[in-house]
């Protein structure tokens, strides 16, 4: 059908002419309400984006001394982005005349690499730019999902050996109360 037949065919119902696919040969055109047409086109469009998972960078900064303790707790802020799904920059900053030992800092790094590895991929190894060591992480699916699964049995375990250490608790007072009354 040619483009005049179906501009007349179009107008004669009161619709539009809107074309849906430019590039095949022929192209296609459909007769419809536009309005309509275009905002059933952008519901889908929202639909879509919205069940799209956004991944963020997150970062968390090190330097050449920090302590143990410092390096666990953010090595576990690590850890829960990792698992929140979000892609994760770890980086040393070195400052001053820190620069001079780098070995300090890729000590450290291979640390948090070890620490990460059980939930994280590795995307590239760490690497120096300027005064910056940094390794870019990326959520393991599989290997979070292990994690998870070890996270639940041992809670369930210290559930169950609360609930033990409770009923023994209260045996034991009920048999202090029982020799109470026979005395």
């Amino acid at each position: 059908m040619s483009s005049y037949e179906a501009l007349q065919i179009a107008s004669a119902r009161g619709l539009d002419l809107v074309e849906i696919s430019a590039t095949s040969k022929p192209p296609v055109c459909k007769i419809v309400d536009y309005g309509k047409f275009n905002y059933e086109r952008q519901k889908k469009e929202k639909l879509a984006k919205k069940n799209q998972h956004v991944m963020h960078i997150k970062e968390i900064r090190f330097n050449p001394n920090t302590d143990t303790h410092d390096i666990d707790f953010k090595t576990k802020h690590l850890r829960q982005f990792l698992v929140e799904g979000h892609k994760v920059k770890a980086y040393v900053m070195f400052k001053g005349r820190m620069i001079t030992h780098p070995e300090i800092g890729r000590k450290l790094m291979n640390d948090i690499v070890e620490k990460l590895n059980d939930i994280a991929k590795l995307e590239s190894p760490p690497r120096m730019e300027g005064k910056q060591l940094f390794a870019y992480f990326l959520p393991d699916k599989n290997k979070i999902q292990i994690y998870k699964d070890n996270l639940s049995k041992e809670k369930k375990q210290q559930i169950k050996s609360a609930e033990d250490k409770e009923t023994i608790s209260l045996i034991t007072k009920e048999n202090k109360t029982t020799e109470k009354e026979d005395a």
